[in-house]
């Protein structure tokens, strides 16, 4: 069932997130955000969102807390303003996916469940259950088939 939420309201923003998300504006790069959950499954879908920004020279990383949470941030002001948006979800219930769809309307976003591309940890809820190397590992396999994927689909075209 949907539902709202209210969220108490801040002033004032970020000031590093706010040069920074100004710098992206202007660069007329594509806002890559991504699940950040304390489970496996959030933590490889945060790496692979940082992996894929760091190596697609059109992608940048956007702060999902303050696009969601601060409405007047220039974070939010460049996820608005974006053609298109990168949704990296670690898992079936796409938590923050479905909130970005509501803010800046599901024709923008361009949303991806990674649990689907490695297929596995499903039994596993604390990244501590799993060696370090090799979650890297497995985000940086996410991360070559999501920017595959995103190739091939033509997202990344200019």
């Amino acid at each position: 069932n949907d539902f709202t939420l209210t969220v108490q309201g801040v002033k004032g923003a970020c000031p590093a997130g706010e040069s920074y998300a100004k710098q992206q504006l202007a660069a007329k790069k594509i806002p890559v955000l991504s699940c950040e959950g304390p489970c496996i499954r959030g933590e490889i879908a945060r790496l692979a969102g940082n992996l894929i920004a760091h190596d697609v020279p059109r992608l940048a990383r956007a702060c999902h807390a303050e696009t969601f949470f601060v409405p007047h941030s220039a974070m939010a002001s460049w996820v608005n303003a974006a053609e298109k948006v990168i949704m990296i979800d670690g898992c079936f219930l796409k938590c923050h996916g479905r909130v970005l769809k509501n803010l800046i309307g599901e024709e923008k976003v361009v949303h991806i469940d990674a649990l689907p591309l490695y297929g596995k940890y499903t039994d596993v809820f604390r990244m501590d259950d799993v060696p370090e190397e090799e979650i890297k590992a497995v985000a940086r396999e996410v991360a070559d088939k999501i920017i595959a994927t995103l190739k091939q689909e033509g997202e990344l075209a200019a």
